[in-house]
C-alpha cells in the first residue's frame, strides 16, 4: 500500500483516489495498529517519503512560477497546494502516532517546514504571485506548523531531545557575513526553486532560509500558549537569538518592508490579514510575554530584558524597550515600582559630570532607557521617578542626572499638576539665574562640564511642556544676540565651542515658542544671524555647520513672522539669504533639513513670493546624474515630489527602499560588530583557511576504504534505526533507557551525516 501511494504520487495526479486510498490506508494501519505494524516497517522512512512527495510538488510550482509574469490564480493555487497539504497532513498522523521515530527525522522534517516557510515569503514579495502566498498560507502553515509541533509538544520526546531540535533549528551560529549582492543568498533576488535545492548538511548556514527561521520563531511564540512548558522553556533561551539575527542586515531590512499574511482566529473563524512583520514580531514577543509572566519561565525572559538593556542596534534596543514598556503598563503595581527603583539607582552609580553632554555616554544611555520606559508609566511612577532622581536635591550630580533625563525625553507632561509646577518653575529659574549671568567672566571660567546646562534643560523640556512667562520674550532674544557676538568676537576655541552649543540650544527654545516670533526684538536676531552665518568673518568658519539642525527649526518658525516682501526691507533681505544659503547646502543631511524647514514655512506663510527665498543655486535644482545645468523648473518640480512623499505612506516594499535599509543594515551591522569588539580581521583569516581547506579537498581524492567505509555506516545507521523502532514497541518498561539511546544514536546520525558530506566533497 505504501508503494502504492508513491507510485500513484509520481503519476502526475492521474490516480487521485488510489492516491488517497494507499496513503490513508497507511497510516490508519499505523494507527489501528498501535504500535505492532511498526516494527515490520520503517516508520521514519514514510514520514520522509511524504516529506519528499511534498518538497517534490513544491519545487516543480516554484520552478514554474519562478518565469511566470502573470498573476497566479487562488483556483491555481490550491490546485498545486492541496496535494502538498495531502501529504503533510499524513505525514502530521504519523509523527503524532510515533514521535520518537519522527524525531530520527527531525532535520528533514524542520528543512521542508523552513523551505515551504521560505517559498510563502518569496511569494509574498511579488505583486503577481500574493494571491498564492494567502493560499500557502491558509492551506500550508498551519499543516507544516503542527507537523513541527508533533516533535515539539510531545510527551514522548524527552526534554533534551527538544531542545536540540531547537539548537538545530535556531541555530546560534548563523553567517554573519554580508551576501548583498549574491543572487544565489538572498530571498529578494534568488529563483524560487533553489529554495528547494538546500541540503540538510547545508542549512544550518543556508541564508536562503534565515528570514523564515525568523518567521518560525514568531509563530512558535504566538503559538505559546498552545505549547508544553519544557518548549516554552527551551523558547525562552533562544530569545537572545532573535536579536541576533536581526542585526544581520537582509533581515534587517526584511522586518522593516515585508509585510505578510497573517491567519487570525481558529475554526471556521479563521481570518488572514496582511500585516507588516516588524508589528508581528512585536506582538508575538507580547504574546509570549504573557503566557510566561506566571510560570518559572518568566527568570528567563526577565534574564532576556535585562541582558539587552543596552542593546547597541537600535532596533534591536526598540524591541527590547517596547516589551519594558509593555510590561509598566500591564504588570502589577509593585513590581513596577521595584523595577522603577533600581534603574534610579543604577542610574545614580553611572552618574558623571563631565560627559553629560555626550549621547553615547552611560549616564545618557540609561537616561534614555529610563524615559521610554516612563512614557508608557503612570502619573505616580513619573512623580516617584523625579523626586527620586531630583528632588530638592541642588548638587552638581542632582543637576547632571536631571539634564541628562530632560534630555532623553522625560515625560514631563505626565508629571502631576502638582510635581509639573514645581519642575517647570526649577528649570526656568535656573534658565534665568544662568542667561542673567552671562558674560565675559562666566564664559573664561566655563571649563565646567556642566556650563550652560540650564539652557540645555529648557530646549529638552520644551518638547513636552508649554512654559507661559511674561518676561522670557526679550531675556531670551537677547540672550541669542549675546551668544553671537561673543562667539564672532571671542578668540579662544573652548568659548567658542561653548558658545556654538548655546547657540544650537537658544535657537532650538525660540523655535518651540511661536510668540517669541512677534516680537520686535527678531528683527535684531534675524540680522545677527545673517552676519553670522553669510556677511561676517565667521561664516566661512565649517564648524558651524553644527548649529544648522537648530537653525533651519528656527528659520521654519519665521512662518509666524510678519515678512514685508520688499527688497529694501533688511530683515526681510536676511531671511531671504539665510534661506538661500540652507538651500545651497548640498550635504544630504543638510538638503534633507532645509526642504523640510521650507515646506513647513511654505504651508503657513503669508508670504507670496516665495521664489525670493530659493537659490538660483540650490541643490534640487541641479540635476542628479550629471551634477550640473540647474534649473529652477526642476527645483520647483523636487520639491513638489518631496512634499508628496512626506504626506504619502507606502506600505507596499520597493526595491529603492530594500536597497536603503540594505545599506543601513550593514553599517549597524558593522557599528554592533565593532561595539562588540569582534576581531574581523582575525575572522576573515580564519574564513580564509578554512576555505583553502575546501579547495584543497576537493583536489584531494579519497581512498576506496573510506568511501566503502562510509556506505557500511550508514547502512548500520540504518539497521539500528529500524532496532530503535522495534525496541520501542516492544519495551515499554525501559522508556528512560530508550531515550538516553536515542540521543546517543542522534549524535552519532550527525557524526555520520557529516563525514558522509566531508566524503561526498573529496
Amino acid at each position: 500500500m505504501y508503494e502504492l501511494g508513491i507510485l500513484a504520487a509520481n503519476d502526475g495526479g492521474n490516480l487521485v483516489t488510489i492516491l488517497n486510498l494507499s496513503w490513508k490506508g497507511v497510516v490508519t494501519l499505523l494507527q489501528l495498529g498501535k504500535g505492532a505494524l511498526a516494527v515490520k516497517v520503517n516508520v521514519p522512512d514514510i514520514i520522509l517519503t511524504l516529506i519528499s512527495l511534498a518538497n517534490e510538488s513544491l519545487r516543480c510550482a516554484a520552478e514554474a512560477w519562478s518565469s511566470r509574469t502573470e498573476t497566479i490564480t487562488a483556483a491555481e493555487a490550491k490546485r498545486t497546494f492541496l496535494p502538498v497539504k495531502f501529504y503533510l497532513i499524513n505525514a502530521v498522523r504519523i509523527s503524532s502516532q510515533y514521535p520518537c521515530q519522527a524525531y530520527l527525522v527531525y532535520r528533514e522534517i524542520i528543512l521542508c517546514v523552513l523551505m515551504i516557510s521560505t517559498l510563502g515569503i518569496s511569494l509574498s514579495i511579488e505583486k503577481h504571485l500574493k494571491t498564492a502566498s494567502e493560499v500557502l498560507a491558509e492551506l500550508l502553515e498551519p499543516t507544516y506548523f503542527h507537523l513541527l509541533n508533533s516533535l515539539l509538544n510531545s510527551a514522548q520526546v524527552k526534554q533534551e531531545l527538544k531542545f536540540q531540535i531547537l539548537d538545530w533549528l535556531f541555530i546560534e551560529e548563523h553567517n554573519s557575513n554580508s551576501s548583498v549582492g549574491d543572487p544565489s543568498t538572498s530571498y529578494w533576488t534568488a529563483s524560487m526553486d533553489t529554495i528547494f535545492t538546500v541540503s540538510c548538511e547545508a542549512m544550518p548556514g543556508a541564508r536562503i532560509l534565515l528570514l523564515s527561521r525568523v518567521a518560525l520563531f514568531l509563530n512558535i511564540l504566538k503559538s505559546s500558549p498552545d505549547l508544553e512548558e519544557d518548549v516554552r522553556l527551551g523558547i525562552a533561551r533562544k530569545l537572545g537569538w532573535l536579536l541576533d539575527v536581526l542585526v544581520d542586515e537582509e533581515v534587517y531590512s526584511s522586518v522593516l518592508v515585508l509585510q505578510v499574511p497573517i491567519l487570525y482566529g481558529s475554526g471556521q473563524t479563521l481570518e488572514l490579514v496582511w500585516q507588516p512583520m516588524f508589528s508581528s514580531l512585536i506582538l508575538s514577543l507580547k504574546t509570549f510575554m504573557i503566557v510566561v509572566s506566571p510560570s518559572p519561565m518568566w527568570s528567563e525572559f526577565e534574564f532576556f530584558l535585562l541582558q539587552n538593556f543596552f542593546h547597541p542596534h537600535f532596533l534591536c534596543w526598540e524591541i527590547v524597550m517596547e516589551l519594558w514598556c509593555f510590561m509598566v503598563r500591564h504588570a502589577e503595581i509593585e513590581m513596577v515600582v521595584d523595577i522603577i527603583d533600581k534603574l534610579c539607582s543604577l542610574l545614580k552609580s553611572v552618574a558623571s559630570i563631565q560627559p553629560v553632554l555626550t549621547p553615547s555616554c552611560p549616564l545618557r544611555k540609561m537616561a534614555r532607557s529610563i524615559c521610554k520606559i516612563l512614557s508608557s508609566g503612570t502619573e505616580s511612577i513619573v512623580d516617584q521617578v523625579y523626586s527620586s532622581i531630583v528632588g530638592d536635591d541642588r548638587s552638581q550630580l542632582s543637576l547632571v542626572m536631571h539634564i541628562a533625563l530632560l534630555m532623553e525625553g522625560f515625560p514631563l507632561n505626565l508629571l502631576s499638576d502638582s510635581m509639573k509646577s514645581i519642575a517647570t518653575r526649577r528649570i526656568m529659574t535656573d534658565y534665568f539665574g544662568f542667561i542673567e549671568s552671562f558674560d565675559d567672566k562666566t564664559l573664561q571660567a566655563c571649563s565646567s562640564g556642566v556650563f550652560g546646562l540650564p539652557v540645555f534643560a529648557l530646549s529638552a523640556a520644551l518638547q513636552s511642556i508649554e512654559v507661559k512667562t511674561s518676561d522670557i520674550d526679550m531675556k531670551t532674544l537677547r540672550f541669542l544676540v549675546a551668544i553671537i557676538q561673543k562667539y564672532r568676537s571671542s578668540m579662544d576655541n573652548l568659548m567658542k565651542d561653548h558658545c556654538r552649543k548655546l547657540l544650537s540650544e537658544t535657537l532650538g527654545i525660540v523655535s518651540n515658542m511661536k510668540h517669541l516670533y512677534a516680537s520686535d526684538a527678531m528683527e535684531e536676531v534675524i540680522l545677527e544671524l545673517q552676519n553670522l552665518f553669510i556677511s561676517g568673518q565667521a561664516a566661512s568658519d565649517t564648524q558651524l555647520n553644527e548649529c544648522k539642525p537648530d537653525l533651519a527649526s528656527f528659520l521654519a518658525g519665521l512662518a509666524y513672522m510678519k515678512i514685508v516682501e520688499s527688497d529694501k526691507n533688511a530683515k526681510s533681505s536676511a531671511v531671504w539669504e539665510l534661506y538661500r544659503m540652507l538651500l545651497s547646502e548640498r550635504h544630504w543631511a543638510f538638503v534633507h533639513l532645509a526642504i523640510t524647514a521650507f515646506g513647513y514655512f511654505s504651508e503657513r506663510t503669508s508670504c507670496n513670493q516665495l521664489w525670493r527665498f530659493v537659490p538660483q543655486n540650490a541643490a534640487l535644482s541641479f540635476d542628479l546624474e550629471s551634477g550640473d545645468e540647474a534649473k529652477e523648473e526642476r527645483f520647483t518640480s523636487e520639491f513638489k515630489a518631496f512634499l508628496d512623499k512626506e504626506m504619502t505612506l507606502t506600505v507596499t516594499p520597493s526595491s529603492e527602499q530594500l536597497g536603503l535599509h540594505l545599506k543601513e543594515g550593514l553599517m549597524l551591522k558593522e557599528m554592533v560588530l565593532k561595539m562588540s569588539k569582534v576581531d574581523t580581521e582575525a575572522v576573515g583569516c580564519e574564513i580564509m583557511k578554512i576555505d583553502n581547506e575546501k579547495q584543497a579537498c576537493k583536489r584531494r581524492k579519497l581512498p576506496d576504504g573510506i568511501s566503502k567505509g562510509m556506505e557500511m555506516l550508514q547502512h548500520g545507521l540504518k539497521v539500528m534505526g529500524d532496532g530503535i523502532s522495534e525496541w520501542q514497541q516492544n519495551n515499554f518498561d525501559q522508556k528512560e533507557l530508550h531515550n538516553k539511546f536515542l540521543a546517543h544514536y542522534s549524535s552519532l546520525k550527525d557524526v555520520i551525516d557529516h563525514l558522509v558530506g566531508l566524503a561526498g566533497s573529496g
